[in-house]
């Protein structure tokens, strides 16, 4: 596949928040004003990049010739959380107030079943290490616009009527779901006639 093919996909085609349902408990949680979640867009978008190019380095370089594959999960997962944390003290050094915007999601970010499958799939599709990197940066890119579409959305609701059994998660969840009807119209199909 191509690297444009690669980037459409992981970004409309096969978004992990609005097609796959991965890593919903920060989509959710940071989404309610876009300040927050442009900064856990962009911190979701660094972990995938990075974490998609070292995990793939580690499966190549060493899991795989000293026959340790079936650890796979496990290593890709330290890994996840030594970027995340590394991540955690540059944004608390950097930006304070993005740091305690983020509050507990910016950990949260270690069990993201976002970062540890786009690893995976990257490692399963047997990319090599570029289309790993891109793959991972487009998963965050589309962790991204997802957020960012809905935070907009949600601080509109904030000043519209919402019944009120319905304000807060119960209508992000729904309004997430219409999103992801939305995104169902970027097909494999639509795919194949734009990039052949």
């Amino acid at each position: 596949m191509s690297y444009v093919g690669i980037i459409i996909t992981f970004v409309f085609v096969e978004n992990f928040i609005l097609t796959k349902f991965l890593g919903l408990c920060p989509f959710i949680g940071v989404s309610k004003n876009t300040e927050s979640a442009v900064g856990m867009g962009f911190a979701v978008t660094f972990v995938t990049s990075v974490a998609s190019l070292a995990t793939w380095a580690i499966q190549k370089l060493i899991l795989q010739p000293l026959g340790l594959a079936f650890l796979q999960t496990i290593t890709f997962i330290l890994v996840i959380a030594a970027l995340v944390q590394l991540l955690e003290m540059v944004i608390q050094k950097i930006s304070p107030s993005l740091y305690k915007a983020l509050g507990i999601y910016l950990p949260l970010i270690t069990t993201n079943c976002a970062v540890l499958g786009i690893a995976l799939i990257a490692v399963r599709s047997n990319y090599n290490a570029l289309e790993s990197f891109v793959a991972g940066f487009s998963a965050g890119l589309g962790f991204l616009l997802a957020i960012l579409l809905m935070s907009t959305i949600r601080e509109r609701m904030n000043t519209e009527w919402v019944p009120k059994p319905l304000r807060g998660v119960p209508i992000a969840f729904i309004t997430g779901g219409l999103m992801a009807l939305a995104f169902m119209a970027f097909d494999k199909a639509l795919l194949r006639n734009l990039i052949g």
